[in-house]
């Protein structure tokens, strides 16, 4: 079930990774297309290693890993949000 858990939240890190890049905020609009570029990968890069970490611990019986997997996913929802309802 742990697994379940994770791989969920991961696919909503992803999702709201996708918004905000798609979101047409001031900050990613005034980037330079090379930067931009590079900070997608990266970014996206970093997210998956996260993701698969938390999987992993997931999967030895580290319940508590997918606990601060699951805080880390409500900040991400929380900024996510806020960026693309333009609050920030």
């Amino acid at each position: 079930m742990a697994l379940i858990i994770t791989f969920l939240l991961g696919m909503g890190n992803f999702a709201c990774h996708r918004a905000v890049i798609e979101s047409g905020h001031r900050m990613l609009v005034e980037m330079p297309s090379t930067t931009l570029q590079v900070a997608r990968w990266s970014s996206l890069a970093l997210e998956f290693g996260l993701l698969c970490g938390a999987l992993y611990a997931a999967s030895t019986g580290h319940v508590h890993w997918v606990w601060l997997y699951a805080g880390y996913s409500l900040i991400n929802l929380g900024a996510a949000w806020s960026i693309v309802s333009g609050r920030i």
